[in-house]
């Protein structure tokens, strides 16, 4: 991919990339960026590089497609090699089955040289003129608030009309992050932003899938608005799934029994973007929706302090939750109350 030359890109992209750019990444111009796209996102990555152009930046685009075969096994590693020697770096790709690893690969590095990185998988145009479009700031007020309530309890518990009932013990040991969509070098974060998370200590109850489920499996279904998800979670193991489309069903189970630990809860967050008025049956920004999303698998004990792993993970999300910290009660019906 040529770091110069003329691009050309839906204008409508420009005001969510120019959030990602100098509001979310606040890139400056004697850092140097790494951006790594794939064919199918290539105009939404050229808006990005764009307004990394406008900032002066230094920079090194890839295009996956143009160094290696899809689905990826590894992270090619002169993408791993340049991406090391940034200071931000940005991931705008489509997922495709099995590709978890690389993106493992990739955020290891990440990690190690504490990059500011912007995970954008699956983005698509709805979601560059909707979620990047949000208030970043005023996201990020809120999500400091759960952020503090949350980090101070023992216990979350929270419920939907469509049958959600669950609760989880949460352990000091175990840390609340914060990903709101202005990114820091400790923390990568998903852009759209807007949540805040752990791995809860035990998780007990069912969990109804109204909204979507994440990885692959999010393109293959979209919204779930009308053929729900049910499971049922006993001692942070996923026990049952319940579904009228068996295919889902059946995919899902699998997915979640890839290894030792892909059925076991390692995740538990708060969708904090208020920006966002509904569900679009897109996982990159609908686990952002206020309300509950959980995944099973990998608890990213990198930075939640979680002392097992796994090679999966996969959000699942709700809509219309309300929630209690302990016994104070956060949101109603999707909307919060703080």
């Amino acid at each position: 991919m040529n770091n110069n030359g003329t691009r050309d890109f839906d204008p409508e992209f420009s005001p969510g990339a120019r959030n990602a750019i100098r509001v979310c990444l606040r890139i400056q111009p004697h850092e140097k960026v790494t951006l790594i796209t794939d064919r199918a996102t290539r105009e939404i990555a050229d808006s990005l590089i764009h307004e990394v152009e406008a900032v002066g930046a230094p920079y090194r685009a890839w295009v996956l497609e143009e160094i290696a075969s899809r689905p990826l096994r590894n992270m090619p590693a002169v993408i791993l090699d340049d991406l090391a020697s940034s200071n931000v770096s940005l991931f705008v790709v489509q997922a495709q089955l099995h590709e978890l690893g690389s993106r493992m690969q990739m955020t290891e590095v990440v990690n190690r040289h504490r990059i500011r990185h912007a995970h954008m998988v699956n983005i698509n145009p709805q979601i560059m003129v909707e979620g990047m479009r949000a208030d970043f700031l005023k996201v990020d007020e809120i999500s400091t608030r759960v952020l503090e309530l949350a980090s101070a309890a023992s216990h979350v518990r929270a419920r939907t009309p469509a049958g959600t009932e669950i609760q989880a013990e949460l352990s000091p040991n175990f840390r609340w992050l914060k990903t709101s969509g202005i990114i820091s070098p400790e923390k990568w974060g998903n852009l759209p932003g807007g949540e805040v998370f752990t791995t809860p200590a035990l998780v007990n109850g069912t969990f109804v899938v109204d909204g979507v489920v994440g990885d692959y499996l999010c393109a293959r279904y979209g919204t779930l608005a009308n053929e729900p998800l049910t499971l049922r979670i006993r001692n942070s193991r996923l026990t049952e799934v319940h579904s009228d489309n068996r295919e889902l069903e059946d995919e899902f189970w699998a997915y979640t029994h890839a290894d030792d630990n892909s059925d076991r809860v390692g995740e538990f967050a708060i969708g904090t973007n208020i920006d966002l008025q509904h569900v679009i049956g897109q996982i990159l920004q609908d686990e952002k929706f206020p309300g509950v999303h959980i995944a099973f698998g990998n608890p990213y004990g990198e930075h939640t302090g979680a002392d097992w792993y796994s090679s999966t993970h996969i959000d699942v999300v709700g809509t219309g939750f309300s929630i209690w910290l302990d016994d104070r009660q956060i949101m109603q019906d999707g909307k919060f109350l703080i």
